[in-house]
């Protein structure tokens, strides 16, 4: 039978690369006493001697002295597992002496059963099927203290059908190991686990919560950081901000513990464990959690114990902190998926107003994982023609005929379908992928609106009216954009309509003011979009570039409450009117019919037409007709709509109502 090596733990079975080869054989400790004792034959000069064999490393003979002497704990062990004899440093090992060692089962004295792996293979040196045994195993001593020893047996010449135990005491080294870990895996500020023990300690959690059927088989995360850490810093010095690490820490624990002590009676699970992660990010990791409420109660319990100052060597400091919370079943999550949760919801706690917790919201997280998915595609999306304009019906007030449309961008995503403005329109600001998007609207609608002309010639041809946002003026060169369009399509730049926001034209100075201005020298209309909603700074009106103003549909509410919607952004904006706030018995506010006729009012007086969005009614077209609005938009006249359906509108001599 081929030969073969075992090694183990008393804490489970011994990686493969543990196994070893057959080391050591020592002959029978009792043979070897039998033949001291008998009487010697003398032995002639002339007499050939017996070869010797050379000791080594595998194969050293044994003499009564040698192993009654010998500093190794050694004990020859027969074929039914009984210790024959034992040396003194064994007894001494064992904290026995060696003569009550005899005749005891070898494999109780050293633990040689604790795990099936390592007692199968004992067995099968004492059988003669394996060459050796080594393994290692935490022994009590009557005393009541604990040794580390590596236990190793091997088997003895066959004839003497015994094998050789020895034990070698390594709890110093195994201490040694214990202390370079111990530095290896808490952090050297706070003496907290650091992020390497904390995983390590969170993926055992989540393997263990998941398969044990006597725990709750949840997992609960409290991930936090201190708001504004990174000024003690800066301006108290690295030293103080270790201090104050440290305190922190230490209320930390003290939240923990004080957490232990309100679990029910009963349950398995100590303290949460409490550790750095880095710079001033710490987590509280709760086993077997019972549900959200039991992590609701922990962050709450942090918050106020950061909330008190901190004293600090005479520095006295305040610290808030902003928190993430995750409680979930452990068998649906990773140790990956649930430190992201707790990332973005500690990003949303900071987010919200710092100084709070925040819970893990699955819906909200699916909406930020939405606009990821988004902005990652956006930039693509306008090469692969995704992209689509509708057209919602500019009216004018006294006749009712269509003057002109405002271009509202789609997005025909393939994987979320027809998405409205206000769902990308930000994001293409923020990746500047709004230059591109905004480039291809203005082309596609500045050609949309010269084929309507020639389509209809019969009539007064209709302007377009497309959104720009302020970073196309800033990232782009817009005014020769607008040129190049405007001669490639042929479109007149009087029937060209640019709206940018209040915000954005109130605060215009520099290069944005001077292209403005110069797209307004080469004949183009530009826009105030949703006017009154934000600087108002009329003094600054007069100076701008504008010959357009458009009420934001807030004001036409306060004429008439109904539900609606508005589009908003580039692209899209005042599509529809959304309810708003209801007087005594559903009456118009007064006010609100002042405020507009003074508007209209004053931009007549600057030369510029006023033009009311989130028209709904008859009573709002009315009282906009008689307060001397020039143009109306909303669902009275029509929805966004394809340019097909704008050419019928064209045909007619008057839009008709919805």
């Amino acid at each position: 039978m081929r030969e073969r090596t075992v090694s183990g733990t008393s804490q489970g079975p011994a990686p493969a690369a543990d196994l070893l080869r057959p080391a050591i054989t020592e002959r029978h400790a009792n043979a070897s006493v039998q033949s001291s004792e008998a009487p010697q034959q003398p032995q002639s000069p002339q007499s050939p001697q017996p070869p010797q064999p050379t000791p080594s490393s595998e194969e050293s003979p044994t003499t009564p002295a040698a192993f009654s002497l010998a500093p190794l704990a050694m004990a020859v062990v027969d074929r039914d597992g009984l210790v024959v004899t034992a040396n003194g440093a064994m007894g001494t090992l064992l904290g026995t002496g060696s003569e009550p060692l005899v005749g005891r089962v070898a494999a109780d004295l050293v633990d040689l059963t604790s795990d099936t792996r390592t007692w199968h293979a004992y067995r099968e040196v004492l059988r003669g099927r394996q060459a050796r045994l080594r393994c290692t195993r935490r022994l009590k001593q009557p005393d009541g203290t604990w040794l580390w020893v590596q236990v190793s047996v091997a088997p003895l010449p066959e004839e003497e059908r015994a094998v050789l135990l020895s034990v070698t005491d390594i709890s110093a080294n195994r201490q040694l190991q214990a202390r370079l870990r111990h530095l290896q895996m808490h952090d050297p500020v706070t003496r907290l686990p650091n992020r390497t023990l904390f995983f390590e300690q969170l993926s055992a959690a989540l393997e263990r919560e998941a398969y044990d059927e006597a725990g709750t088989g949840r997992i609960g995360l409290v991930y936090l950081d201190l708001d504004g850490f990174k000024a003690v810093n800066d301006t108290l010095g690295h030293r103080v901000g270790d201090r104050l690490l440290t305190a922190v820490a230490e209320r930390l624990t003290r939240c923990a513990d004080e957490a232990a002590l309100l679990r029910t009676a009963g349950t398995a699970a100590g303290a949460p464990l409490v550790a750095r992660l880095g710079g001033d990010e710490f987590a509280l990791l709760v086993e077997d959690s019972t549900g959200t409420e039991q992590l609701a109660d922990l962050a709450d319990s942090v918050l106020k114990a950061l909330q008190a100052p901190f004293d600090l060597a005479g520095q006295r400091l305040s610290v808030s902190a902003s928190i993430g919370v995750v409680e979930r079943q452990s068998a649906s999550t990773t140790a990956t998926g649930l430190m992201q949760a707790a990332d973005t919801t500690l990003y949303w706690a900071k987010a919200d107003g710092k100084a709070r917790w925040t819970l893990f919201d699955p819906e909200r997280n699916a909406h930020r994982m939405t606009r990821q998915a988004l902005s990652s595609t956006l930039r693509a999306a306008v090469g692969r023609g995704e992209f689509v304009l509708e057209y919602q019906p500019l009216v004018g007030m006294a006749e009712g005929e269509v003057r002109g449309v405002e271009a509202l961008v789609r997005w025909h995503h393939p994987q979320f379908g027809l998405l409205t403005p206000n769902r990308f329109i930000s994001l293409a600001e923020e990746d500047g992928s709004i230059v591109q998007l905004g480039r291809w609207i203005l082309a596609t609608a500045c050609r949309q609106a010269r084929r309507w002309q020639i389509d209809h010639p019969e009539r007064a041809p209709i302007f377009v009216s497309v959104n720009v946002a302020v970073r196309q003026v800033w990232d782009s060169d817009l005014v020769a954009d607008v040129a190049e369009i405007l001669a490639e399509t042929g479109l007149a730049p009087h029937l060209l309509q640019l709206e940018l926001t209040e915000s954005a034209l109130m605060g215009s100075a520099g290069r944005p003011l001077q292209a403005l201005k110069a797209l307004s020298d080469m004949g183009v209309r530009i826009a105030i979009d949703d006017f009154g909603t934000g600087y108002s700074n009329l003094a600054y009106l007069s100076r701008l570039p504008v010959s357009v103003l458009k009420l934001d549909g807030a004001f036409v509410r306060g004429f008439q409450y109904e539900d609606g919607e508005e589009d908003g952004g580039p692209g899209g904006t005042g599509a529809a009117a959304t309810a708003g706030e209801v007087g005594d018995a559903g009456q118009p506010n007064p006010a609100d019919e002042i405020i507009v006729e003074a508007l209209v009012q004053l931009a007549h007086r600057l030369g510029l037409s006023v033009t009311a969005e989130g028209v709904e009614t008859d009573a709002q077209a009315s009282r906009l007709r008689r307060l001397g609005c020039d143009t109306g938009q909303g669902w009275l006249y029509s929805r966004a709509v394809s340019p097909e359906r704008i050419a019928e509108l064209l045909g007619a001599a008057a839009c008709p109502q919805a």
